[in-house]
């Protein structure tokens, strides 16, 4: 059975690769990978970092780079472009064959940006004008201060993978965004709608690690009973308010102009508690109009062994129920949330940095050799 492809193929969930490195072009491996049944593939600057400092697959290209006096980090996008413009290739044929549905891969503005809304929106567009392509998505952090980018990229046309979502109160305002660009993109009567994409990426595996930590420091028979399941159930939450807002009166006319719905996507599903199945965050999930992007091993042990099954809205009144025990126990989720997204933002932001400081080193030694 090949379970990746039946997720897309029967259960209307886009199977999506959370990696990318150099070898991965090189050695056709990427193009296996997607004949397997991927459909997609993100990328994010600690996947960069991993890829760049753990190889070298990249000395050839950092060489002749770093032989011109231009900045460090313009060496590094120069090594990131080329394989997003490597990965886009491979997955162009996809995006034929959705017709635009998949074949997305995505790359993530500066993380230093994460809080400077306005800088947000000039590295975005920046990042579509020089590279180019149709199947590209431009990763832009929910933060508050990356919700009007956000508006204004889908407003523009472009292509936006909104990332590092955390709460539900955050997810609706990350489709009030989405919703309020593509109307203001219809107000042209020759926008072509069908060529905008967006997904909404949630974290979840992060969600547990905190909340279980809490219910573990709460210690009562109530508290620990919930340990596991806030994520998910956060997810099966954050579906509803999906089906909600584009099953409703607003959307409707957008879609008959062939506007597409912003998907959800889980992201950070690999399990990182070994006392969980190595496929919770796959098997929980899967619907309709969804995508989960998965880390190599994660995608390993779904293709082995996953459980193909309509998963998302199946017990919508249990997720309720956890969440409202949660809250019960002594759970702020709110709080959660607010910690969640710092530390995502800042662990970013320090393997950008961390990154770029081996480069410059790097450069130095090249230099004076």
């Amino acid at each position: 059975m090949n379970r990746l492809a039946a997720l897309s193929q029967q259960y209307g969930q886009s199977p999506w690769l959370d990696n990318l490195k150099r070898s991965y072009l090189t050695s056709g491996e990427l193009a296996a990978i997607r004949d397997r049944g991927v459909r997609g593939l993100t990328s994010n600057p600690s996947i960069f970092q991993k890829a760049i400092q753990g190889s070298p697959d990249y000395d050839e290209q950092f060489r002749v780079l770093a032989a011109d006096e231009h900045p460090v980090i313009d060496d590094y996008w120069a090594m990131v472009l080329a394989d997003i413009h490597g990965a886009c290739d491979v997955f162009s044929r996809v995006y034929d064959e959705s017709d635009a549905l998949d074949g997305y891969v995505s790359v993530e503005v500066d993380p230093g940006l994460a809080h400077d809304g306005p800088g947000t929106e000039t590295a975005a567009r920046q990042l579509h004008e020089r590279l180019r392509r149709r199947n590209l998505m431009v990763k832009i952090p929910a933060t508050l201060e990356g919700l009007p980018p956000i508006q204004r990229m889908i407003a523009e046309g472009r292509s936006i993978n909104v990332t590092l979502i955390f709460s539900l109160e955050r997810y609706q305002a990350v489709i009030d965004a989405y919703i309020e660009g593509i109307e203001e993109l219809a107000g042209d009567p020759s926008a072509d709608l069908t060529r905008v994409a967006s997904v909404a990426s949630f974290f979840i595996s992060r969600v547990d690690v905190e909340v279980d930590r809490q219910l573990e420091a709460i210690g009562t028979a109530e508290a620990l009973a919930l340990r596991g399941k806030a994520a998910v159930a956060q997810g099966q939450l954050a579906y509803e308010q999906f089906t909600e807002a584009f099953g409703g009166s607003r959307w409707k006319p957008l879609a008959l102009r062939g506007a597409r719905v912003q998907r959800p996507l889980w992201a950070s599903t690999g399990t990182k508690n070994p006392e969980y199945s190595d496929v919770l965050y796959v098997d929980s999930l899967i619907g309709p109009h969804t995508v989960n992007t998965l880390p190599e091993p994660t995608l390993e042990a779904f293709a082995d062994h996953g459980v193909l099954a309509r998963t998302v809205d199946a017990e919508i009144d249990d997720a309720h129920e956890i969440w409202n025990g949660l809250a019960n126990v002594g759970v702020d989720m709110d709080a959660v949330s607010d910690k969640l997204e710092r530390e995502g933002v800042d662990a970013f932001a320090k393997s950008f940095d961390e990154l770029l400081e081996a480069l410059e080193a790097k450069a130095a030694e090249l230099r004076a050799g």
